[in-house]
């Protein structure tokens, strides 16, 4: 289920000059702001939580999300270069599922590390917030790359889309409408977090049993259906 060779090439297209160039982005401003915090406010607990609810875990990991997400696979369809790597003798669920590690992988790296850094600078872990949003970043970095890779693969507008999933629903929608928090990774992966921070620095509208759940369906749902997506495209191709 895993290609070397397609992870390399995967590899090789998020962490070009350009796109790396927007990666690193994000995380220097949130490394930036947390040392300013803490410099001008000292280490108070439920500002570090602010600082890394209202920047790391609703901006900055959907962000990266979308990047590493669309980018693994979006702009080889794009340019045609994924008719190439069709014609290989590698099974297409393989290629989904190695260029879904793959995004992981570049989010993890470039979302949950800074936020521990962070949460470290902000206020030394203090009653594991630090931690418990590192977790939360670790696992919507999974569920983000999931619907961001799937997004690539049936739309050419991918990018776009997940902005707007990003940026509207979730944190407009998502502050507006209690309704609609149900549907928001980011609410997911709070739930996961609140478990492990003290008590009141972090809080989710959504029950862990409920977002481990929607997590996972999530997750899978959008790599089988990325799988099918891409035979389908290869058939075509073929046609």
């Amino acid at each position: 289920m895993y290609d070397p060779t397609v992870a390399r090439l995967t590899y090789r297209a998020l962490l070009g000059r350009r796109r790396a160039a927007i990666l690193f982005v994000l995380p220097a401003l949130l490394l930036l702001l947390a040392a300013a915090v803490r410099m001008f406010a000292g280490a108070d607990d439920q500002v570090a939580a602010n600082v890394l609810g209202g920047f790391a875990i609703a901006t900055m990991v959907p962000l990266i999300g979308v990047i590493a997400g669309t980018g693994a696979i979006g702009p080889e369809i794009d340019d045609g270069s994924i008719v190439y790597l069709l014609a290989k003798p590698v099974k297409r669920p393989t290629i989904i599922f190695t260029k879904l590690i793959v995004a992981i992988a570049v989010t993890m790296v470039f979302s949950a590390l800074p936020t521990l850094l962070a949460g470290l600078i902000l206020n030394g872990n203090g009653q594991q917030i630090a931690i418990a949003y590192t977790i939360a970043a670790l696992v919507a970095s999974i569920a983000y790359s999931a619907l961001f890779l799937l997004l690539g693969t049936v739309s050419r507008h991918a990018v776009v889309i997940g902005l707007v999933y990003a940026l509207v629903w979730e944190a407009l929608f998502g502050s507006l409408v209690p309704g609609a928090r149900t549907l928001s990774v980011q609410q997911w992966s709070l739930a996961v977090a609140e478990k492990v921070a003290g008590q009141g620095m972090v809080t989710s509208d959504v029950g862990l049993p409920l977002a481990t759940v929607l997590l996972a369906v999530v997750t899978v749902a959008a790599t089988w259906y990325a799988g099918q997506k891409l035979r389908a495209l290869k058939l075509a191709g073929e046609e």
